[in-house]
């Protein structure tokens, strides 16, 4: 195994903890894993990141449930027109590029995960304002149902083209618009994302012709195989499921920032300045 695979294999564990301690962010690090380290084109690298993010995040909500730490009314909002935009998108992804060749997806792609990635970094850095409006002392206003229904479809529509699982802009709506605490936000973006990254992910399956490499195969010189990888994945989201229940959720949050942007900035040196 050359040193390349070995590093994305040791990567496929990271996945898994930030899966597990922060909801998100899986997605962000598994597709330059998988583009950089493997070579693998674009939209390979998305359609596999996008099962490799599924299948971990699915794992990881089999434990949430058990604890009951999933918000089901959230999860319902958010994945059903999530998981119908990223299907649709990716499902007639590989239509559009092949009539568009002149579109500049590698660019584009890199572009809105940076963008992205710094938004929701310095949107969970600030203090998180109240989304429960008091009216006449006692009487309340929900947060707008509607409002995440819709962000639900947006952030399906970004799953489909780019592959990501967008907890790192779930888990920062879930807090601001629900109201929910730090770990049930986290636990709700992992089902959130499960369901929504499966189905881009089933859309893909359903459009393109290219063989999935489940296994490592024989007349292939990579050695790369998706079940080794997500396996790898899910043994991360185990351990990373574990320290977020010993970790205050101030951490948590912090953690998910410094996180994110330290990434952005470095794909702004990666792409633009190196």
């Amino acid at each position: 195994m050359e040193t390349f695979e070995f590093l994305g294999y040791s990567g496929a564990l990271i996945v898994g903890l930030i899966l597990g301690l922060t909801g998100s962010g899986g997605s962000i690090l598994s597709y330059p894993i998988l583009k950089y380290l493997f070579g693998f084109d674009e939209i390979i690298a998305t359609a596999y990141s996008l099962f490799i993010v599924g299948t971990t995040s699915f794992w990881g909500s089999l434990k949430n449930f058990i604890d009951k730490l999933i918000d089901f009314k959230n999860t319902l909002f958010f994945a059903i027109p999530a998981g119908i935009a990223a299907f649709l998108c990716r499902f007639y992804l590989t239509d559009i590029i092949e009539d568009n060749p002149e579109i500049p997806i590698e660019e584009s792609i890199n572009i809105l995960y940076i963008i992205l990635m710094l938004v929701a970094g310095f949107l969970m850095v600030k203090k998180t304002p109240k989304t429960i409006v008091k009216i006449k002392q006692t009487k309340t206003i929900a947060p707008n149902k509607f409002l995440i229904f819709t962000e639900g479809s947006l952030i399906g529509l970004l799953t489909g083209l780019i592959g990501a699982g967008g907890g790192f802009i779930i888990v920062p709506i879930l807090v601001i618009l629900s109201n929910l605490r730090m770990k049930i936000a986290i636990a709700t973006s992992l089902a959130i994302i499960s369901i929504k990254s499966l189905l881009g992910f089933l859309g893909h399956l359903l459009s393109s012709d290219t063989e999935i490499q489940w296994l490592i195969a024989s007349d292939i010189e990579s050695n790369f195989s998706l079940v080794i990888f997500s396996g790898i994945s899910i043994l991360g989201i185990i351990i990373g499921n574990n320290f977020s229940a010993k970790t205050e959720d101030n951490k948590l949050k912090n953690l998910f920032s410094l996180f994110i942007i330290i990434l952005a900035i470095i794909m702004i040196y990666k792409e633009f300045i190196y």
